[in-house]
């Protein structure tokens, strides 16, 4: 029998491919029949293709430091069932939108895409950005008389759900939509903010699985998946990487102050010293008691009684840095 179809994914990156769709699979492994993933690729190009062809399966490379220990493994990822591309295979997308064993939206569309376009408000076809996407896909859904869905944005966004359900009833009000419509899609409709924690990469080009494999994906052992609790929202997944929280903002606060604090502050010791990675400055004696004074002394004072964790998230940050299979270059940040 065909697996269930449960969730339709905004988003084909390597991001995606090496956190959630991962963890679904694993999910999967461990018996919790969570389904698999109907990817929609939001421009032409050849991921869709590519995922069609290999049935859906790709590897990922886990590697990195993890509590003192390096760890080096690939893992096959098989929950993706199928890819469509929203331009070329709208109707299609539309139509699995009505399914009734769909339960899921996942999407990561960065900040620009959650911005809805000119054409999007004033022409009717086929959306071209990704809230009227997921407005189209919830209206068809509604016709059809199937049961709401959860919403898991992953962008880096405070407060995504949220965010993303003003911007959706916005554009659904500005269209003039029928109120049953916009009611069952703000209060029935499971919207879930997240924190998403994971740094990702392109396999380098004498990776000897570069070739056989072209969706290959290379990523830390760390990640963290922090969503929004709720009473009706529980049955996503379960999983060792996933926090569920009923606040959501301060794993962002502590991720923008600690990590990428110390980004930026490695950025302007470093760069002037003539270093070029995040890993090269980290291994330099100087510059590391510098940054753990820097993060005990300052950032974390000023931020420990509104997250979690700061001194241990503060060492897992410095571990990362030093993962000796990242090239993370401080011009790039």
């Amino acid at each position: 029998m065909k697996d269930r179809e449960t969730i339709i994914q905004f988003g084909s990156g390597k991001f995606l491919r090496s956190f959630a769709d991962l963890f679904i699979d694993e999910a999967n492994s461990a018996g919790q029949n969570v389904g698999k993933i109907i990817v929609v690729q939001s421009t032409e190009g050849k991921r869709s293709e590519l995922l069609n062809r290999q049935n859906g399966r790709y590897r990922v490379h886990i590697r990195g430091m993890q509590d003192g220990l390096e760890i080096d493994r690939i893992q096959e990822v098989g929950s993706v069932s199928r890819a469509m591309t929203a331009q070329s295979d709208w109707e299609e997308i539309l139509d699995a939108a009505t399914s009734p064993d769909l339960r899921f939206v996942l999407s990561n569309t960065t900040e620009i895409g959650y911005q809805v376009k000119a054409e999007d408000r004033l022409n009717p076809g086929i959306p071209h950005s990704f809230p009227a996407r997921l407005l189209e896909l919830l209206l068809a859904r509604f016709r059809a008389g199937a049961t709401p869905l959860t919403i898991v944005p992953c962008e880096l966004i405070d407060n995504n759900a949220d965010s993303l359900k003003q911007i959706v009833r916005d554009l659904a009000l500005f269209k003039s939509y029928e109120h049953q419509f916009i009611d069952w899609m703000s209060k029935d409709t499971i919207w879930l903010n997240t924190l998403v924690d994971r740094i990702t990469s392109d396999p380098p080009a004498d990776h000897p699985l570069r070739n056989k494999d072209p969706l290959l994906t290379v990523t830390e052992p760390f990640a963290l998946w922090v969503i929004q609790s709720s009473t009706r929202g529980e049955d996503f997944i379960d999983h060792e990487k996933i926090t569920r929280s009923d606040d959501v903002r301060p794993y962002g606060l502590r991720k923008v102050r600690i990590l990428n604090g110390a980004h930026t502050a490695l950025v302007c010791k470093a760069m002037p010293m003539g270093f070029e990675t995040v890993r090269d400055a980290v291994q330099d004696d100087e510059i590391k008691s510098w940054l753990l004074e820097l993060l005990h002394n300052e950032i974390i004072p000023a931020i420990e009684d509104r997250v979690v964790d700061p001194v241990l998230f503060a060492a897992t940050c410095i571990e990362r840095f030093s993962n000796p299979f990242l090239v993370h270059r401080l011009e790039s940040i």
